[in-house]
C-alpha cells in the first residue's frame, strides 16, 4: 500500500549558493555530468508514428535526429555526418523515405544509421563502409514518453526508472493523445522552475485560481527521496480549469480516490508530470543558459474523447497557460534576485522539503557533498 506523508525536513536546510544558478562553468558542468549521462525526456512516442517519422531534438547542447525504423524501432542518431562532419537534417520534423543523405556530399545512411553509399570512396586507402555508421545516442520508451541518454554506458533504464515502471498505469499514459501544447522561453535556471513546480507554498500569493480549487496544504507526498519527487493535492472541484468544471469524464480506469486528486511529480532531470482525473500535463525543460531554459508543456487526452465533435481542450490549457505564466514569473524574479552579490543561501520551509530533497540529488550527481 502506497504511503503518502506531508512533506517535511529533520535538520535546518538552505537553499544553494549563487554560483549553481549563475555560473557558466557550472552550467558546462551540468551539460557533462547530468544532461548528457542521465535519461532527458525528448518527447513522445507519438511524436513519431510511422516508419521514417523524424524530429530534431536537443541533448545537452547536441543536435540529434530521433526517428523510427521500419520496424518500429527508435533511433537517436548524432546530426552529425561521419564524412566531414556536416548537419544531415535541419528541418525540425519530417519523413525519410528510406535513407538520410548528407547535403555536402551525399554520403547515404539507412534509417538504422548504417551506411549505404558513399560516392567515390571505394578507392580510398582502407575504407570500408561497415566503419562508418552514423553514432547514435541510447533510447529508451516509457509509458509513450521517449528518453536519451548520450552516456557510452548508461545506468540500464528499466533500472533506473525502476520505482516508477507501473506505477501510473491507471492512467494508461502512453494511450493518451496530445491535444495541445505551448512553448515558453524563461529567463530562469532550470533548477529554479523544477523548485517553483515543487513546492505550493507560494500558491496562495500567486495561484489565486489554483488555490480556489485546489487547497494549498493539502500536499501528500509518497516519492521523497532520490531522483522521483512528489504526489498528490487534493481537488475540490470537477478539473483543473478556470471555473473548476469540465465536460470531459474521468479517464476510465482511475479509481474513484483519485477522481479528486492531482498528482505531481519531478523526474529528474529535465520531465515535471502532472496527472489529472481526466488528462495529463508534461512540462519538458531543455536548459539554454544558466540563466534561460525552454519549457515545452502539452496536454494529453483520452483518444476517444479527443474524437467527439466537441471536444475542446481549451479549459485546462486556458488554467495552465495561466498558472503557468505566473510562475515563470517568479522564477524570473528569483533568478534576478540569486544574480544578486548580496544574495545568501535562505533558510527552507517545512513544506519545501522536496526542494531540499532536489538540492541532494542534484548535489550527488553533479560529484559534491551533499548538505
Amino acid at each position: 500500500m502506497t504511503t503518502f506523508v506531508r512533506a517535511s525536513i529533520d535538520r535546518p536546510a538552505y537553499t544553494l549558493p549563487r554560483v549553481w544558478f549563475t555560473s557558466p562553468d557550472v552550467f558546462a558542468r551540468e551539460q557533462e555530468r547530468i544532461f548528457a549521462t542521465q535519461w532527458m525526456c525528448v518527447g513522445r512516442s507519438a511524436d513519431i508514428p510511422e516508419a521514417g517519422s523524424y524530429c530534431l531534438i536537443e541533448v545537452a547542447g547536441e543536435s540529434l535526429i530521433l526517428l523510427r525504423n521500419h520496424d518500429g524501432q527508435i533511433y537517436a542518431h548524432y546530426n552529425v555526418c561521419r564524412h566531414r562532419g556536416a548537419r544531415l537534417c535541419t528541418e525540425m520534423q519530417g519523413r525519410f523515405h528510406e535513407t538520410i543523405m548528407c547535403p555536402y556530399h551525399a554520403w547515404t545512411y539507412r534509417l538504422d544509421g548504417t551506411l549505404a553509399a558513399a560516392r567515390y570512396m571505394q578507392d580510398a586507402p582502407g575504407f570500408r563502409r561497415d566503419d562508418w555508421p552514423l553514432l547514435s545516442a541510447a533510447v529508451a520508451e516509457w509509458d509513450g514518453f521517449i528518453f536519451v541518454s548520450l552516456a557510452d554506458q548508461p545506468q540500464p533504464f528499466t533500472e533506473a526508472f525502476a520505482p516508477l515502471i507501473g506505477k501510473f498505469q491507471a492512467w494508461e499514459m502512453a494511450r493518451l493523445r496530445r491535444g495541445a501544447r505551448i512553448t515558453y522561453e524563461v529567463a530562469a535556471n532550470w533548477k529554479l522552475i523544477v523548485a517553483n513546480y515543487s513546492e505550493c507554498y507560494h500558491c496562495p500569493l500567486i495561484h489565486p485560481e489554483l488555490v480556489a480549487i485546489s487547497p494549498w496544504q493539502s500536499g501528500r507526498n509518497d516519492l521523497t527521496s532520490g531522483p522521483f519527487l512528489g504526489g498528490y493535492m487534493e481537488l475540490t472541484h470537477e478539473s483543473m480549469t478556470l471555473n473548476g468544471q469540465t465536460r470531459r469524464p474521468p479517464l476510465p480506469n482511475l479509481p474513484v480516490e483519485d477522481h479528486k486528486r492531482v498528482y505531481y511529480y519531478s523526474i529528474f532531470p529535465n520531465l515535471l508530470l502532472s496527472l489529472h482525473p481526466d488528462y495529463m500535463m508534461a512540462h519538458r525543460l531543455i536548459p539554454r543558459r544558466p540563466d534561460a531554459t525552454t519549457i515545452i508543456c502539452e496536454w494529453y487526452f483520452d483518444p476517444d474523447v479527443m474524437a467527439a465533435s466537441d471536444f475542446d481542450p481549451s479549459d485546462a490549457v486556458e488554467f495552465w497557460d495561466r498558472t503557468n505564466r505566473q510562475d515563470w514569473h517568479v522564477c524570473e524574479l528569483s533568478q534576478q534576485g540569486i544574480s544578486s552579490r548580496a544574495y545568501r543561501p535562505g533558510p527552507y520551509a517545512q513544506s519545501e522539503g522536496l526542494l531540499w530533497q532536489f538540492d541532494q540529488e542534484y548535489l550527488r550527481v553533479m560529484g559534491e557533498q551533499s548538505a
